[in-house]
C-alpha cells in the first residue's frame, strides 16, 4: 500500500471541512480577543501570587473571561483542580444533598465517575454513600436525548440532571448543546429547581454555541483538554449560573470561603496564553480527527463520526476490529509523539476502569488529550480514540506511522 499516496487522496476529500472548522476557529479568535480586550488583559495578570490569594486579579480575571466565553454568570477557574473527574465531583458534591436524586440523561457517565456515584461498592465518600440516589437513562437508537424517558424519570427528589457532551468509551455520536436544548427547555419549565449540569471535557470551542448559553446551571471541564489550548499545565474550570456556583464554590475550599482565596505561585501567563490558542488548537485537533476518519473509512473500517459528518467533541473513534491492530495504531501514535517516542505501550489495568486500557500519550503535558494521544479498552470490537493534536502537521505525521506499523504487523 502507498502510504503517502493514500493520504493525500484523503487530503482532498478532507478540504470542505477543514474549510468549515478554520472559519469556527476564526469565530472563536474573535470572541477571545474580543474578552481579552474587554477585561483590559495585560501583563499584570500573569503575576503569581501566594498565601491565601485574596485579591488576586490574575485567577479573578480569569474567571471572568470564561464567565464571558461561556455566556455564564459565574465561572471557577483554578489550577488546584487536577482533573476533569475532580472538577465533575466538586459539583456534583456541591450541588447535591444526602437524600437528593442524580439523573444521568445520556446513559451512563464516563468511567471514571463510577467511582463518584458510587457504583462499584459504595467507596469510601461516594455519592451513594452519602445517600444520593442514582439513575442513567439511555440514549434514542438515532444517538439523541430521549426527553420524554428524561422526564418520566423525574422524582420529587431529583436535584441535578447531568448530561454528558462526549462519547467516553461509548459506541455514540458526541452530544451537541443544541441537541441537548429541547431537554434544557422542558427541565426549565417543569421543574426550575432542578440543575443542569453538562460535563463539557473534550467540546468547548468545537460547536460555535456552549451550554450555558442555552439554559445550563453548570458546564465542566478540563484545563489540559479543549481549552487549555496545549499551554495549561493542569487545572480545571466550572462555568454557569450564581446558583450553582455558589454552592461549588463552597466545595472548592470551605463554605463562607468560596472563590476568595486560593493563590498560585506559578505564572498565569500559560492560562491566559493557552485560552488565547484554543480556537486554533481545538481546530488542529479535529483536521487530524476528521483525517483519521478518512483514512480508515477508505480502508473499510468503521468510525464515529464520519469524516464528513457534525462535531461536537474532538474524539474520533475507530473500531479496529482486533486487538492486533488495536495495539499497532496506539504504538505508532506512540512513535510519532515528541516525547517518550521510544516507549512501547502495553494493555495495563489502569485504576477507574473495568479493562485492561491501552494507552499512547507521549505529550509535553502529562495527560493532556488536546495533545495528540490514543486509548482504549482491550474489549471488542476493540475500539480505539484518538484525540487532540496541536498541529495538524504532527497529527499526519501519526498517522502516518499508524499506518506503517500496522503494515508492518500485517493487520492492513
Amino acid at each position: 500500500m502507498d502510504i503517502e499516496n493514500l493520504i493525500k487522496l484523503c487530503e482532498k476529500d478532507c478540504a470542505e471541512q477543514f474549510s468549515l472548522i478554520d472559519a469556527r476557529a476564526l469565530r472563536g479568535t474573535r470572541r477571545v480577543l474580543d474578552a481579552f480586550a474587554a477585561h483590559q488583559v495585560a501583563a499584570r495578570h500573569f503575576n503569581p501570587t501566594t498565601g491565601y490569594g485574596y485579591d488576586d486579579i490574575g485567577r479573578d480575571t480569569l474567571e471572568s473571561i470564561f464567565a464571558d466565553l461561556f455566556h455564564a454568570e459565574a465561572a471557577i477557574v483554578r489550577p488546584q483542580i487536577a482533573s476533569g473527574t475532580h472538577a465533575l465531583s466538586m459539583c456534583l458534591f456541591g450541588l447535591l444533598k444526602p437524600g437528593d436524586h442524580l439523573l444521568s440523561a445520556t446513559d451512563m457517565p464516563y468511567d471514571t465517575l463510577e467511582g463518584v456515584i458510587g457504583k462499584n461498592g459504595q467507596p469510601a465518600g461516594s455519592l451513594s454513600e452519602m445517600g444520593v440516589s442514582f439513575t442513567a437513562i439511555p440514549l434514542t437508537a438515532e444517538g439523541n436525548i430521549d426527553v420524554s424517558a428524561v422526564v418520566a424519570a423525574l422524582r420529587p427528589e431529583t436535584r441535578v440532571v447531568s448530561m454528558q457532551r462526549s462519547r467516553g468509551y461509548a459506541w455514540r455520536d458526541a452530544i451537541a448543546p443544541l441537541q441537548m436544548k429541547p431537554l434544557i427547555d422542558e427541565i426549565c419549565r417543569l421543574r426550575p429547581d432542578i440543575f443542569l449540569m453538562v460535563d463539557n471535557c473534550y467540546g468547548a470551542f468545537v460547536c460555535d454555541e456552549e451550554p450555558t448559553e442555552l439554559g445550563v446551571d453548570a458546564a465542566v471541564g478540563s484545563l489540559i483538554k479543549n481549552i487549555g489550548g496545549g499551554l495549561a499545565p493542569t487545572g480545571g474550570y466550572i462555568v454557569g449560573t450564581n446558583r450553582a456556583i455558589q454552592r461549588i464554590e463552597a466545595r472548592l475550599t470551605a463554605p463562607g470561603i468560596g472563590r476568595e482565596v486560593g493563590s498560585y505561585a506559578a505564572s498565569y501567563q500559560p492560562f491566559y496564553q493557552g485560552l488565547f490558542m484554543a480556537p486554533h488548537t481545538v481546530a488542529q485537533a479535529l483536521k487530524t480527527a476528521v483525517l483519521a476518519a478518512r483514512i480508515f473509512e477508505k480502508l473499510g473500517m468503521k468510525t464515529s463520526p464520519a469524516y464528513d459528518a457534525p462535531r461536537s467533541d474532538i474524539i474520533q473513534a475507530i473500531q479496529m476490529g482486533t486487538p492486533e491492530r488495536l495495539i499497532a495504531f496506539c504504538q505508532g501514535v506512540q512513535a510519532a509523539s515528541p516525547i517518550d517516542s521510544f516507549v512501547t505501550p502495553e494493555p495495563w489495568d489502569m485504576p477507574g476502569y473495568e479493562d485492561p486500557v491501552i494507552m499512547a500519550a507521549g505529550t509535553f503535558v502529562s495527560g493532556a488529550s488536546i495533545e495528540l494521544s490514543a486509548d482504549a479498552p482491550m474489549r471488542e470490537p476493540y475500539t480505539v480514540y484518538l484525540q487532540g493534536g496541536l498541529t495538524y502537521e504532527h497529527g499526519r505525521l501519526a498517522l502516518q506511522s499508524v499506518l506503517e506499523y500496522l503494515q508492518k504487523a500485517n493487520c492492513l
